[in-house]
């Protein structure tokens, strides 16, 4: 830990008793609920949240230090943005790495020869508990025609395209990336990089995440 930074303690389960939990929604993705939960000093208060069920994302580097960027078209900002190609963790029993690989394939007609782990991030904590794993993917080679996936829906009219590193870590500084596993993975690849790959973990790391505390 660096200096001057104090602890940020994890486990909150004795501190933050959860009372009662009422759900609302529950799909195929994501869930609705709300909890009352007890803050320290015995003040009880309704907190309404999602719960996901997690996602990965590829920084898809190649021999010429290019990322793979994808434009989707996201309906609830009625946007199309640069993005990673990602997805759901939603294949019961595939390891994580795997459905990095299988998203990459999927999205951008790419395999890896190599995987690290980059980063993971909690993307909207205030309300949701989603956790993205994002992956650092090098040693690329094109998908046989006969293997490429049929995109469909919004994936249909996907762009994709390689763009250099820095030129793409200046996009989002110039305001052209807003998604925010796109921003984190861009800024994580390139220190990344400025560090010999230093920074990079091994894509069997535990991930960061954890189970709904049950009320009581």
């Amino acid at each position: 830990m660096s200096d001057g930074v104090g602890e940020c303690r994890r486990d909150t389960t004795d501190r933050y008793r959860v009372r009662s939990r009422t759900e609302h929604f529950a799909g195929p993705m994501f869930r609705l609920v709300t909890d009352k939960v007890e803050l320290p000093g015995e003040n009880v208060v309704r907190r309404d949240y999602i719960v996901h069920i997690g996602a990965v994302g590829v920084v898809a580097l190649d021999d010429d230090g290019r990322v793979v960027l994808v434009c989707q078209y996201r309906h609830p900002v009625r946007q199309n943005l640069w993005e990673l190609p990602a997805g759901l963790i939603d294949v019961e029993g595939e390891a994580l790495d795997r459905a990095a690989v299988r998203e990459l394939e999927e999205e951008a007609d790419l395999t890896a020869g190599r995987l690290d782990l980059l980063v993971d991030m909690h993307p909207s904590p205030g309300c949701s508990s989603e956790t993205i794993r994002l992956f650092l993917a090098r040693d690329l080679s094109p998908v046989p025609p006969e293997r490429r996936h049929a995109r469909r829906d919004e994936e249909a009219d996907m762009t994709v395209r390689r763009v250099d590193l820095d030129e793409a870590v200046a996009m989002a500084l110039r305001g052209e990336i807003l998604n925010g596993a796109c921003l984190v993975g861009l800024l994580a690849a390139a220190r990344a990089r400025d560090c010999g790959w230093s920074t990079l973990r091994p894509v069997n790391t535990p991930l960061p995440r954890r189970e709904l505390t049950p009320p009581g």
